[in-house]
């Protein structure tokens, strides 16, 4: 068994949570279309939906809000998360937006034209739907490794190198407005990324002349994994690691909802003088003013202490250790899962957990419906729902089929991990018993928000 790490924090302030009836539940499920993105929060139990937003903030962190400059330009709170955001990341310039999908749009506002394509190892879903709203199209560049769920690799986030290049012959410079690589990998399991990848991929993107962005809302993590696993990395510390990843790139996109450990807030940053005035331009007209854009001060104040705390040595060793521990739980009662386990979340391979279903039946849907009405726990469905995309009528269906628990940070104890980890252990044990499920409504893009469903 996994060596678990104290929590490094004692808590203050407790939320109650209850474990509402399995006839409430169903009742629950039934009124949401069987998506669990329609539950109402109070009848949840355990929320491992997504990490983003949904952490405790510090006692830090909430002084700061006391601080807060609510100016409507020039604020106080502006510069000093400036001064933050200079030190860790070192862009020249940079907006703050209520969350990063903000980021996301406005870039592909100013830069992308219909018909373009953007490459990164692999997308997450607000990314490629920005991209596709725009009228490009998401490419996915990662190693071929990251879609076996037990390939172990200590960065199996990495993008394939040798793809990049030879796609970008293909493809044509004048078709690619910028490039991208998310770290860590969300869409692949949270899997890490390497320096040296990040390196190789920056030299690439460079030679041909295209702008490297990091999708960085989960950089403190990925640094740290370079810290424990890459070579000559050991004696680093996670800030000094980060710098020198964003040193490698010409901006960032960030969701602050993961590490910043805020409930909202998010950036844009670059270097180019040129396309920030492009940048300032959008984000005034649709999120704010430059010094608040779209957050309070308060917010601001927030996130500048939470960039900072996300890079403490201690409550990363946690983080990790936490995602360790319920991964270790779950290999006790054969659950499947996408190996190695990343930091801020665990991913069951839903199709191997429910091979009696295939891709069509939508075995992601069902486990994550599964164990909603068994346990009351909200995962989330990251497979041919969230991914996969209809051509001339016909499903092309992701290489992984998945179902992701993602941990909120300083949320649950050890106590909340085990009893996730017993209840997917009676789900596996009457796995032949659950029923496919069949989409009755979807809308064009991130259907796995809205969609309705029933079951099959």
């Amino acid at each position: 068994m996994p060596k678990y790490i104290p929590e490094p924090f004692r808590i203050k302030m407790v939320e109650p949570i209850r474990l509402i009836e399995k006839s409430a539940r169903l009742a629950a499920l039934q009124r949401a279309g069987y998506n669990v993105f329609g539950l109402r929060s109070d009848e949840v139990y355990i929320d491992l939906m997504t990490d983003s937003g949904t952490g405790a903030m510090s006692q830090e962190q909430w002084s700061a809000l006391m601080l807060g400059d609510e100016s409507y330009a020039g604020a106080r709170s502006f510069f000093r998360l400036k001064e933050v955001i200079d030190q860790i990341f070192g862009f020249k310039h940079f907006v703050p937006v209520h969350q990063g999908r903000a980021a996301e749009n406005i870039l592909c506002a100013v830069l992308l034209k219909p018909g373009q394509k953007v490459p990164s190892n692999m997308h997450f879903d607000t990314t490629e739907g920005n991209i596709r709203a725009r009228g490009g199209q998401p490419v996915n560049l990662v190693n071929k490794a990251a879609y076996d769920p037990q390939a172990i690799l200590d960065f199996k986030g990495d993008m394939d190198v040798e793809a990049l290049e030879k796609w970008i012959e293909e493809t044509g410079v004048e078709n690619i407005p910028f490039g991208m690589m998310t770290i860590t990998n969300n869409a692949g399991g949270g899997q890490p990324v390497s320096m040296a990848n990040i390196r190789a991929v920056s030299k690439v993107y460079r030679q041909h002349g295209i702008p490297f962005f990091i999708d960085a809302c989960r950089y403190a993590e990925n640094s740290y994994f370079i810290k424990l696993r890459e070579k000559s990395y050991e004696n680093k510390s996670p800030l000094e690691i980060a710098q020198e990843i964003f040193s490698l790139a010409d901006g960032c996109t960030m969701s602050a909802k993961k590490d910043g450990l805020v409930n909202m807030g998010g950036f844009l940053a670059m270097n180019d003088d040129d396309l920030f005035v492009r940048v300032k331009a959008e984000l005034i007209l649709r999120e704010g003013f430059p010094t608040y854009g779209g957050l309070s001060g308060r917010d601001l104040d927030a996130l500048a202490v939470g960039l900072k705390e996300a890079l403490n040595v201690e409550y990363l060793a946690y983080r990790l250790s936490q995602a360790e521990y319920l991964a270790g739980r779950l290999r006790d009662v054969g659950v499947p899962i996408i190996e190695p386990p990343g930091a801020h979340a665990i991913y069951i391979d839903a199709a191997g957990m429910l091979p009696h279903l295939n891709r069509e039946q939508l075995p992601g849907q069902a486990l994550s419906i599964a164990l909603y009405l068994e346990g009351g726990i909200r995962g989330v469905e990251l497979g041919t729902v969230a991914f996969g995309n209809q051509v001339n009528g016909h499903w092309e269906y992701p290489s992984l089929e998945l179902v992701r628990l993602a941990l909120p940070r300083r949320v649950y104890t050890q106590s909340h991990l085990d009893y996730v980890a017993e209840v997917l252990g009676e789900i596996k044990a009457q796995a032949t018993s659950i029923k496919g499920m069949r989409m009755t409504y979807a809308p064009e893009l991130l259907r796995h928000f809205t969609a309705q469903f029933e079951i099959a």
